[in-house]
């Protein structure tokens, strides 16, 4: 059986993520495409018991490495326990964040560097890669503002806080930004920007057309 397909949705939060992998999902539905829909942090039990800690605004602080270090113990789990099972069974695996979002929010965010986040990757994930990664990148200004309004309903629905890292300043932000850019700028064969404060449905007429180049290469099918 041939090994599935690993995409990957990158951007900061308040990019429109978490809306477009739905619309992806139900794309590759209706087209007899096999699925897979994970997060992270999250998507196990482990894995959400980590994202708790990890996006409660209410946390005690976190040291720098310890976020880091949780944030791979959940991509580890998530691996073994989601990713490379289906993968291995030929299904299409849709993350929302994996590595690249430990090396802009960590890497660049918190200033530990990107060396640190890719040589933990290469020990702890043994260096596994998307094929095809989408990075969304509307204005920073549109994301922050859109994500602490989502957060804010998210809190008063459910009484879950995932405010952590939103209270952060502008400046955090920005160095998590230019990561992301960098990161595109080292590896544009995997990754694809979609870039500027576009509609929900420019986006995903974008990443649509992304998919489909990446599925007729890899398979020969869209």
């Amino acid at each position: 059986m041939p090994r599935g397909l690993f995409i990957t949705l990158e951007g900061l939060d308040g990019s429109g993520k978490t809306t477009q992998i739905k619309r992806l999902a139900a794309w590759m539905d209706k087209r007899n495409l096999q699925t897979v829909v994970t997060r992270q942090p999250g998507g196990t039990a482990t894995g959400d018991r980590i994202r708790a800690l990890l996006l409660d605004s209410g946390s005690a602080p976190l040291a720098s490495m310890t976020e880091m270090a949780l944030m791979f113990a959940d991509r580890a789990q998530a691996i073994a326990e989601i990713i490379e099972p289906a993968l291995a069974a030929g299904r299409i695996v849709l993350c929302d964040r994996f590595t690249d979002s430990t090396e802009a929010y960590q890497g660049g965010g918190r200033q530990l560097g990107s060396e640190r986040v890719l040589e933990l990757h290469r020990l702890i994930c043994g260096d596994l890669q998307p094929d095809l990664t989408l990075l969304l990148l509307p204005s920073l200004e549109a994301s922050l503002a859109r994500a602490r309004r989502r957060n804010e309903k998210h809190a008063a629905k459910t009484g879950q806080d995932e405010n952590r890292f939103e209270q952060e300043q502008g400046e955090f932000f920005r160095r998590v930004w230019e990561k992301y850019r960098e990161i595109a700028r080292r590896d544009p064969g995997r990754v694809v920007v979609i870039e500027g404060n576009l509609s929900i449905d420019e986006v995903h007429e974008q990443i649509v057309e992304a998919v489909s180049e990446r599925l007729v290469a890899l398979h020969g099918a869209a």
